[in-house]
């Protein structure tokens, strides 16, 4: 009897067994043991051949555009999975400006795992569960769990010596409206009591991903990562059997041209995102509309004494104050700062303009906002009105697709290129899960975490763009293209 060479490499009662197994299919009872290490073996030998099999493969090279906290959450979602990636692979991310220099790094951070609606609901699931996890993974310290309130805006009293204290007047919640909302509002209603609402620092937590991946040890052959500055300027690839395989990205550094090696791109530019219409040559259309809005940051408090008071931890979401054209989003911050976004007087930049990197480099606030806010604020807050001070003064812009769905998933006609952005004011909420789905997609094939079929970077691209993915006669299209 000839034996395969995987039989004569086991045992010979374990050969045997392999070859009776359909036969003695009905007693498997007394062969219990042999299966038992049958199974050993085959798990074994089914790594190995995985092992092998990577072994093999080529080396990814993935290069990500943008260094935000959506871009940053990719690059770290697969770093994560480095032994998905064949050996010496490596992931590069792509920054023009600096780690986190826009939205990410002046945006609120709140988040809600219940405030989804339809498509978005697993986003905001996911991400909020991830942020617990990773933010204890990475000793992020600006991230915890807090209440948060509806608050009317509310005119002054008549007759102020009768007036009674904010928390006097709604009882019910007392114990978490804040000390320092002692001045004039409205009706107050819970929103969240803190088990699915909660509030990081972007910047933060977009900086303790970056160290972890630059500090991650890398053995010979392992996957590297570096962040490289400079500026996107196009995409190479290779004409493939249907479709154009990605090879490398080109950008400017220092007034010279350079191309980094890249078998995938991932574009996770924010609003600036848009410019990949013209780097894959119009196959993919990214209609953008950037939302450029001012916010405020306030210093600690300081007691009679000079010393920094604590800063109670309840957020609040201002109903819209028509005398002074606001609706504030405030969120107090674990180190004693009070960040103030909704201030009104946006400003919308249009794609073209997107496309030629307004507002990329510098984004100025808006000096008539900052009155508004601090005046609607002070209005609410005797505390702040009478010993507040501003710390920060800025702007940014959230990026806007116009069913205000991100783009997430593949370009058409390219392979191992993918968009990842357009995550609208819940960009920051979402960043792990997008992070993970991105990675999925990359890695498998496939997203299982997500369903990524309503974020399409795709559709709002003509047929004639998208076309090509019907039958073909040779290089012929015959019948419907989609």
């Amino acid at each position: 009897m000839l034996l395969s060479p995987f039989c004569r490499s086991v045992p010979s009662f374990v050969a045997l067994a392999v070859i009776l197994t359909g036969t003695l299919s009905s007693r498997t009872h007394a062969l219990s043991p042999v299966h038992t290490r049958l199974a050993s073996f085959s798990s074994l030998r089914a790594a190995t051949t995985t092992t092998l099999q990577m072994s093999a493969a080529p080396p990814r090279h993935i290069v990500v555009i943008g260094a935000g906290i959506q871009g940053t959450s990719v690059a770290y979602q697969l770093h994560k999975r480095s032994a998905s990636f064949p050996p010496h692979s490596s992931i590069t991310i792509l920054e023009s400006q600096a780690v986190a220099s826009a939205a990410s790094g002046k945006g609120g951070g709140f988040m809600a795992r219940s405030w989804g609606n339809g498509v978005t609901t697993g986003l905001h699931e996911l991400g909020f569960d991830m942020y617990e996890e990773l933010c204890a993974e990475l000793n992020v310290q600006s991230y915890r769990k807090l209440p948060v309130l509806s608050v009317a805006p509310g005119r002054p009293p008549s007759n102020k010596g009768n007036q009674q204290s904010v928390k006097e007047r709604n009882p019910s919640l007392s114990d978490v409206i804040p000390d320092w909302l002692d001045g004039s509002v409205g009706r107050i209603s819970p929103l969240g009591l803190g088990e699915d609402t909660a509030q990081v620092t972007p910047k933060e937590f977009v900086e303790k991903m970056m160290d972890r991946m630059m500090n991650a040890n890398c053995s010979d052959g392992g996957l590297s990562f570096k962040l490289v500055m400079g500026t996107c300027t196009g995409i190479d690839y290779e004409e493939g059997d249907g479709s154009k395989s990605i090879t490398g990205v080109r950008y400017t550094a220092n007034d010279k041209e350079h191309t980094l090696e890249a078998s995938d791109v991932i574009v996770s530019a924010g609003p600036w995102s848009c410019k990949a219409e013209h780097w894959f040559e119009n196959s993919v259309q990214l209609p953008m509309e950037g939302v450029k809005s001012t916010s405020i940051v306030w210093k600690p408090p300081l007691d009679h004494e000079g010393k920094l008071k604590s800063v109670d931890a309840t957020a609040l979401f201002c109903g819209e104050d028509e005398r002074f054209g606001t609706h504030l989003e405030v969120y107090p911050r674990p180190d004693g700062t009070v960040y103030i976004c909704g201030i009104g007087g946006s400003d919308y930049i249009s794609t073209s303009d997107l496309q030629s990197s307004a507002f990329l480099s510098s984004c100025p606030p808006k000096p008539d906002r900052v009155t508004a806010a601090t005046s609607a604020f002070h209005a609410m807050s005797n505390t702040y009105a009478q010993k507040g001070e501003l710390q920060t003064v800025q702007a940014c812009m959230r990026p806007c697709p116009p069913d205000a769905l991100p783009y997430m998933g593949t370009v058409p006609g390219y392979s191992g290129a993918y968009i990842n952005a357009g995550h609208n004011c819940w960009g920051i909420a979402w960043a792990p899960a997008c992070g993970r789905a991105m990675a999925e997609l990359v890695l498998d094939g496939e997203c299982a975490c997500l369903d990524l079929n309503p974020f399409d970077p795709a559709r709002f691209t003509t047929s004639s763009k998208r076309g090509g993915r019907g039958r073909k006669k040779g290089s012929l299209s015959v019948g419907e293209q989609w």
